[in-house]
């Protein structure tokens, strides 16, 4: 569960980051798997898998800046931006793909290897839990990194304002777009992780839209989390169990038709946003565009 809740994790995390500054972000799908796609083709290529999650990372960053530049420099309706992005990875990964490796996939370099926790990863029968991997261990400290930093530091009142009041942030000097920006480039290096989980540390290659919607789960968690990291963090383990449930059910030969136990994430997805959105509310200036006076 653990491991399967990292990608979830750092996707939630990503529009933690982006809508408490007031952008819209459901461009997390395109860019972690653009990020994914990268971070393979560099693992790959340079023989490092290092420098596959620094592409993965750089991509992600690139990919923020696109939307962070339409829809706060041009004032692209932010759902519309996200849309776009998420179409140009689909069209993108899948080109370069087919180019690359027509039907000839390679294999990667390997996965990244589990860490054991100290202490906790000696515990008889229960030990093997803390051994983990290191994207998914990183997003599970982010989680309380990025709480902290929301609730208890000045860039965190700042973020929060400019996602609650806008004008009354630039009345006192702080510039509302540097924030913003700031903050989706955040939300984009998170993606990035995201996507760098897919191609070397849960499987060993890229396959196309390998992502699998999993940034909109990310973003549902993040809705029924109330866009806080630890109560987004509750939703994507959540839906995580879910989907480890699928994986064991299968391991142990459960006679239940695979298509019907793989539903099981979306459908929860679907019955949580059925009876959360419209419950929750968002920041008051979520995906309102800032005209300065």
């Amino acid at each position: 569960m653990l491991r399967l809740a990292a990608p979830l994790t750092l996707g939630a995390l990503s529009g933690i980051f982006c809508e408490r500054s007031g952008v819209v972000n459901i461009a997390i799908e395109g860019m972690m798997l653009t990020s994914a796609f990268f971070a393979f083709v560099f693992a790959l290529y340079m023989d490092n898998m290092l420098a596959g999650v620094l592409a993965g990372l750089i991509v992600g960053l690139l990919m923020a800046l696109l939307h962070g530049v339409l829809s706060i420099r041009y004032k692209v309706d932010q759902i519309i931006s996200g849309t776009v992005i998420n179409i140009l990875a689909v069209g993108v990964t899948g080109y370069l793909h087919q180019q690359l490796f027509q039907q000839n996939m390679p294999g990667g370099k390997g996965t990244f290897a589990a860490i054991k926790i100290p202490l906790l990863g000696d515990i008889p029968n229960w030990g093997t839990i803390f051994h983990i991997q290191p994207i998914a261990l990183t997003a599970i400290i982010l989680v309380f990194v990025t709480h902290v930093i929301l609730f208890y530091t000045p860039w965190g009142l700042r973020t929060r304002a400019v996602g609650e009041h806008p004008r009354a942030v630039d009345t006192v000097g702080i510039d509302v777009f540097k924030m913003r920006y700031a903050n989706v480039l955040i939300g984009g290096l998170l993606a990035g992780l995201a996507g760098c989980y897919f191609t070397l540390e849960s499987v060993p290659y890229f396959g196309p839209l390998m992502t699998n919607g999993k940034g909109f789960i990310a973003l549902a968690a993040m809705i029924f989390g109330k866009w806080s990291p630890i109560g987004a963090w509750g939703a994507v383990l959540l839906f995580a169990s879910a989907e480890s449930l699928q994986v064991n059910m299968q391991i142990l030969g459960v006679n239940i038709p695979n298509q019907f136990v793989g539903m099981l994430p979306y459908l929860l997805t679907m019955i949580v946003l059925a009876g959360v959105v419209g419950r929750a509310t968002p920041p008051a200036a979520d995906g309102q565009p800032y005209e300065k006076q």
